[in-house]
């Protein structure tokens, strides 16, 4: 076991596989900032699916049981499931799963099973057309993320969980019919407080919506039990409905950080690796791996960026701190 200078293990891996996206979410990846002459990574600076798999491999020697495959759009990314099937023979790994649009995912949900993929998280913003082109960029729509929703279903890539980004004046009203929409399912909805991950969305505080305010709302129209944590380091605050229709999640990073139980490291697809989803900068992996490192020098340089880590912006977010640069949530996956 590995832990850092707060005392939190290392037990996540989030495997960014792709710094490209098919929506331009305005907080994430606004059209006016990545538009089309904007220069994402070439093939040869990504790392390559057994690069990949051998840092993995090495996070997992560490105390890494749950890995987590993100982009970008990580099914943007071509031959992905033979990726999975590397990933998921790995031993000590307990969880595999991945974070996705769910626009490809109706394609790919039958292969992503059978090469050994666990289960899919699903951002879904709003069930509101109207709504939903706002928050993707005019990209895709609600009917193609329910069809990859009901095709991960069908293939077995549960529990499937939905997240939604928050953002107060923009989606905020559509919150519980989209709740609705997933009532009775055993698909959970995640509702995420609007984060100032990176440093091109824009943020402002008055555009968050905090968590305890979308618990009352809800609970104004279905009465709501807490339930506790299922594992130290959960993000989200769970609560199940009364009547037994399946329960939600809150992820509150705004107003209530949980920055002293985060035991996720990230390793972005030109393979640098953050320890905190608001880091400005990262640990070189792929210039020492590709110059011929053993596993043992890796397995050094990993341990040592885990122990020295102290990040906990989360809850400095309200003190003075000092203007830097972030990384952007399309080089880490959230």
């Amino acid at each position: 076991m590995v832990t850092d200078r707060r005392g939190r293990r290392l037990q996540d891996l989030r495997l960014s596989v792709t710094d490209r996206c098919n929506f331009r979410c305005p907080y994430c990846m606004p059209a006016d900032r990545y538009h089309e002459h904007y220069r994402f990574l070439k093939s040869t600076e990504r790392l390559d699916f057994a690069e990949m798999t051998r840092l993995a491999r090495l996070f997992v020697q560490l105390g890494v049981t749950k890995l987590r495959i993100s982009g970008g759009e990580p099914l943007l990314r071509p031959g992905l499931s033979d990726l999975v099937g590397d990933l998921s023979t790995l031993p000590g790994v307990e969880d595999l799963a991945l974070t996705t649009n769910g626009v490809l995912l109706a394609q790919h949900a039958v292969a992503l099973q059978a090469a050994g993929l666990k289960r899919v998280t699903v951002s879904l913003d709003s069930l509101e057309p109207a709504v939903f082109a706002r928050m993707s960029g005019g990209l895709g729509s609600p009917a193609d993320v329910l069809a990859g929703i009901d095709a991960a279903r069908r293939a077995g890539l549960g529990p499937i969980k939905i997240n939604a980004v928050v953002q107060r004046d923009v989606n905020d009203h559509t919150v519980l019919d989209l709740l609705e929409h997933f009532r009775g399912t055993g698909i959970t909805v995640r509702l995420i407080e609007y984060m100032d991950v990176g440093t091109r969305n824009g943020w402002r505080p008055d555009e968050v919506v905090p968590s305890r305010e979308l618990l009352d709302r809800i609970a104004a129209r279905w009465p709501l039990v807490p339930l506790d944590a299922a594992y130290r380091g959960e993000v989200a605050r769970r609560h199940a409905y009364a009547d037994g229709a399946g329960e939600i999640g809150l992820i509150s990073s705004v107003t209530q950080p949980f920055c002293g139980d985060c035991v996720r490291a990230r390793l972005s697809s030109d393979g640098s690796l953050y320890n905190c989803l608001f880091a400005s900068q990262g640990t070189d992996l792929r210039a020492p791996l590709r110059a011929g490192a053993s596993d043992e020098d890796l397995l050094a340089l990993i341990r040592r960026s885990w122990v020295q880590r102290d990040d906990r912006y989360s809850e400095l977010r309200g003190a003075p701190q000092p203007i830097r640069r972030r990384v952007e949530m399309n080089h880490v996956g959230g």
